[in-house]
C-alpha cells in the first residue's frame, strides 16, 4: 500500500490534475467588473471593451502604440542628486525608490522620446504613474527640460502625456523648483516657435497641473480623466458643501473651458497628428502608401517598309 500511496497516486494525479492559470492572464475592470483577458486588453490600449473605461498605460506600451511600427529613440536625460534632503519616513527615499525600479522595471517617473508619427517626426515625454504617483521630482523635471532642448534642437513639437498625482515629498522644496523650471522650457520652445501639445490622463493632480500640464497650445484629456490641483475629498471636506457630479473630471473641464478636447485612447493618434501638422503648416499625414505604378510596356517597333 505504501508504494501505491506514495509513488502511483501522486503520479496519476499529476498526469490528470487540472493545470494552474496564472493569475495575471485576467484583468478585472475596476468600472463595470467585467473580466478581460490580457492580450485582448494590450490590443485594445488598456482599455475596456464593454464601457470604455480608461484604465492606466505604461510610457512604453503608449510609445509603442503612438510611434510608427513602435519605433522611438530614448532621449538622454541627467542625472541629479539621488538622496538630497536623506529623507526618511516609514521607509528611506533610496528603498522606495528601489521598490518602485522594481516593481516598474522603469528608471524614474517619466520616459522622453522622439520618433515619427504618421511620418511626423515629434519628441515626447510621458508620466508612469505607478512609479511613485508619477510624483515630479528633480528627475522628472530634468526629463522634461531634456524633451524641451531636444524639441527645439530638432525643431520639432514636444507632446506631453501627463499623469502625476503631484510633486514628490521626499524632495522638498527641490521638487517645487521643478514648477518654474519646467515653465522656463516651455517658454524655449514658445520661442523657437514650436508646438507644446499637453495629453492629460488620469489623475494629473498637484504641482504638475499648476505648472506643465496646463501650459500647452492644445490641452487634450482621456475621458473621465481626473484633472484638478486639490482632490474633490480635500474640497469637500475644506468647504463641507457636496461637489457636482463629475467635478474635476474631463469631461466636465471641457464643458467649463478648461479642455480644448476629449479624445478616446485609440483616436489619440490620429488626433495628435492632425494637430500638430495643421500647427506646423504641413499637409494632411499620409494614412497609406500605394505601391509604385509598373513601367509601361514598350511598343513593339513595326518594321520599315
Amino acid at each position: 500500500m505504501n508504494w501505491i500511496t506514495n509513488y502511483v497516486r501522486p503520479k496519476i494525479n499529476s498526469l490528470f490534475s487540472r493545470r494552474e492559470v496564472p493569475e495575471n492572464l485576467w484583468t478585472k475592470c475596476p468600472e463595470c467588473g467585467t473580466m478581460l483577458f490580457h492580450r485582448e486588453l494590450a490590443d485594445n490600449l488598456n482599455v475596456c471593451s464593454n464601457c470604455d473605461h480608461h484604465m492606466a498605460i505604461t510610457p512604453r506600451d503608449r510609445f509603442a502604440a503612438l510611434f510608427d511600427g513602435g519605433i522611438f529613440v530614448e532621449v538622454k536625460v541627467p542625472e541629479p542628486v539621488a538622496d538630497p534632503l536623506h529623507f526618511k519616513d516609514q521607509k528611506k527615499y533610496p528603498e522606495r525608490m528601489k521598490a518602485a525600479q522594481k516593481s516598474t522595471g522603469e528608471k524614474e517617473a517619466m520616459l522622453v522620446a522622439e520618433g515619427e508619427v504618421l511620418r511626423t517626426p515629434i519628441v515626447a515625454a510621458a508620466q508612469d504613474f505607478a512609479f511613485m504617483g508619477g510624483s515630479m521630482g528633480m528627475y522628472v523635471g530634468n526629463a522634461f527640460i531634456a524633451g524641451a532642448r531636444r524639441a527645439v534642437e530638432l525643431k520639432r513639437p514636444f507632446v506631453v502625456f501627463s499623469a502625476a498625482g503631484g510633486a514628490r515629498m521626499q524632495e522638498g522644496i527641490l521638487s517645487l523648483m521643478q514648477m518654474p523650471r519646467t515653465t522656463v522650457a516651455i517658454e524655449m520652445l514658445k520661442e523657437a516657435g514650436l508646438p507644446y501639445i499637453v495629453v492629460l490622463t488620469h489623475p494629473t493632480t498637484g504641482g504638475v497641473t499648476a505648472s506643465y500640464a496646463m501650459l500647452g497650445d492644445v490641452q487634450i484629456a482621456e475621458p473621465n480623466a481626473l484633472i484638478c490641483f486639490a482632490g474633490p475629498r480635500v474640497i469637500e471636506q475644506t468647504i463641507r458643501e457636496k461637489l457636482p457630479e463629475g467635478f474635476q473630471r474631463a469631461e466636465y473641464l471641457l464643458d467649463h473651458g478648461m479642455l480644448d478636447r476629449v479624445t478616446h485612447r485609440k483616436a489619440l493618434r490620429d488626433e495628435l497628428v492632425t494637430i500638430l501638422r495643421m500647427l506646423t503648416n504641413q499637409s494632411p499625414a499620409i494614412r497609406g502608401e500605394l505601391p509604385q505604378p509598373a513601367p509601361e510596356p514598350a511598343a513593339p517597333e513595326t518594321p520599315a517598309s
